[in-house]
């Protein structure tokens, strides 16, 4: 596989080429429908006197415009999926070159009390989900924002192996979401699915065939009128009688039509995506399991949409007014159609949900694999049961470019707790958000931004930025009490990887420097793991105390009086502050 770079642009000429083309031959078709217009048109005038040949000539004309018209739709219908393609390919190339800035910030998914997506910037202008995120439908944008915050550590390798398979199936991934782009839909899956539990089937079972008797009737009434047996009059009380049985479940029927108005489109869309995952061969087990949920019934989940589809379509048709008349006087189609939909319903409602849950986890999945397809130097972590929960080398922030950013190695043992000092803007906090975004794209399943790296599978629990509240009427230093306490609360029933920034800020140095050493001998007694980046010296005291306390720094010097970062991370403790210098540096003193 070329370079994902590579393959985009190729991608773009080839689609731009074959788009080229299709364009042509629409406009061929075009012209040639005009053609056919006119020559019929010239055929009918001038064979005017001979009316079977002019019958013909009409009969002829109209059929090979209806399907000179079919093959022009057709195509135009391939030519918008092939621009399609083009867009994503073109969002791709603009995405890796760091634009990516004004897409879904995934501000809605932010939870200041979720166990670490408010910290890592996980949400938000900038963010990871901004930069992963290429879900076309709404569920789908949903279930990644959930794949991401889950903090989930079971069936690791099973997710490691579905991104590996989708990463591998570019064309499969751009063709699905192309297809689900080219449908707008107004109403949500929740919605409809919520329209479903809840809707009660207002006909009778007779109505499955008394459509059908109806018919018969009608036919028997023109046939007696065609043979003069009745008067055109009883064809009048036939139909009246027909709009008269109709009318009596109208209010129920416009109410079924006005709720499958609107979730035509969206049944359209979810028909051509579960066609795309049936037709799709997997080897992994989440997808195969995915994909067999589809395929549980006696036909395909693609083909019971199609159905419905068609039952849709045609009690659609109940907003022609001839159409209403004389369909519903004659052959009751407003019942017959409402039955076949309800008849749907009843079978497969309780379905739908499952249905509409694979194709949104596909959405979600594919967001994934393509992150995967995009950094093929990253790696899968090898989940392992050791000593060690992380042991990465060459270690990085997967949102900063590769040209500036600094990798380091990082091991820490189960229970080790590491105290990281380093002055302003050293690069403590990107690195803790470095650690935190490993730990994350490890269990969802992603490869990490690292040459290599060993992962015992851990939860992650984070106090990093803690903001007081007017609304709730609590302090800033309150609400970061309230978020140790949380801390404190979880690690009691399960092991997490902590990680902490600067705690305590809300109080005066003194008093922070000694609620700061408790608070991390009570994290190493409850045998925590985990990192702390702080200013305060003195806290790296207690690995003299504590044996699984571990100093670590980063460093900041002054060269040709300008301030320089190496941004490594080093054993031992920072020595080298720069607040002083930078104030002076800035003329602030």
């Amino acid at each position: 596989m070329d370079h994902p770079t590579t393959y985009y642009q190729q991608n773009i000429e080839r689609y731009q080429a074959e788009a080229n083309a299709l364009y042509k031959k629409t406009t061929f078709l075009s012209l040639l429908r005009i053609l056919v217009f006119l020559l019929t048109v010239l055929g009918i005038y001038f064979t005017f006197s001979n009316w079977q040949l002019s019958a013909g000539i009409a009969i002829v004309g109209i059929v090979v415009f209806v399907a000179l018209l079919s093959k022009y739709t057709d195509i135009k219908a391939q030519r918008a999926l092939k621009k399609a393609l083009i867009e994503v390919n073109e969002t791709e190339q603009a995405i890796g070159s760091g634009n990516f800035h004004d897409r879904d910030r995934g501000q809605k998914f932010q939870d200041p009390l979720h166990f670490y997506s408010l910290d890592i910037d996980l949400f938000g202008r900038g963010s990871f989900f901004q930069f992963i995120n290429r879900t076309v439908i709404d569920e789908g944008t949903q279930k990644l924002a959930a794949a991401l915050k889950a903090n989930s550590v079971d069936a690791i390798v099973q997710r490691q192996e579905a991104i590996k398979e989708l990463a591998s199936k570019p064309e499969w991934r751009q063709l699905y979401s192309a297809t689900a782009s080219l449908i707008k839909v107004e109403t949500s899956a929740e919605k409809i699915i919520s329209w479903l539990k809840n809707h009660k089937s207002f006909l009778p079972k007779v109505m499955k065939w008394f459509p059908y008797a109806f018919l018969g009737g009608t036919i028997i009434m023109f046939s007696l009128f065609f043979f003069q047996i009745i008067s055109i009059g009883f064809i009048g009380y036939w139909l009246l009688l027909g709009l008269v049985i109709t009318g009596a479940y109208l209010k129920k029927i416009n109410d079924l039509s006005f709720h499958t108005e609107k979730v035509k489109e969206t049944f359209k869309q979810y028909t051509l995506l579960l066609k795309q995952i049936e037709n799709e061969v997997f080897t992994s087990d989440v997808l195969i399991e995915k994909q067999n949920i589809i395929r549980s019934e006696s036909e395909k989940a693609s083909v019971i949409f199609t159905k419905l589809s068609n039952a849709l379509d045609a009690l659609d048709n109940r907003n022609n007014l001839i159409s209403a008349i004389f369909g519903n006087g004659f052959l009751l189609t407003d019942l017959k159609n409402s039955y076949k939909v309800e008849e749907w319903l009843a079978a497969y409602k309780d379905k739908v949900e499952d249905w509409f849950e694979v194709v949104s986890f596909f959405d979600a999945y594919n967001s994934l694999g393509n992150y995967a397809f995009n950094h093929p130097h990253y790696v899968f972590p090898t989940i392992t049961n050791g000593e060690h929960v992380i042991n990465a080398k060459e270690l990085g922030h997967p949102l900063l470019k590769t040209e500036k950013r600094v990798d380091n190695d990082l091991t820490i043992d189960n229970e080790q707790f590491f105290i990281v000092t380093g002055a302003n803007m050293a690069g403590k906090s990107t690195f803790l958000r470095t650690v935190s975004l490993h730990i994350v794209m490890a269990n969802v399943g992603l490869p990490v931004c690292a040459s290599s790296s060993e992962y015992n599978p851990v939860k992650l629990i984070t106090s990093m930025r803690t903001s007081d509240s007017l609304t709730d009427d609590s302090s800033y230093f309150f609400s970061e009490l309230t978020r140790l306490k949380f801390i404190v609360d979880a690690i009691q029933n399960e092991p997490y990887f902590i990680i902490l920034d600067e705690i305590l800020k809300g109080t005066n140095s003194t008093d922070k420097a000694i609620g700061s050493r408790k608070f991390v001998e009570k994290l190493v007694a409850s045998n925590a793991t985990g990192i702390i980046a702080t200013h305060d010296l003195s806290l790296c005291e207690i690995e003299k105390e504590l044996e699984e306390v571990k100093n670590y720094y980063f460093d900041a010097e002054i060269i040709n009086d300008e301030l320089y970062f190496d941004y490594t991370f080093k054993t031992g403790v920072c020595k080298n502050m720069n607040a002083s210098f930078l104030l002076k540096k800035m003329e602030i003193i």
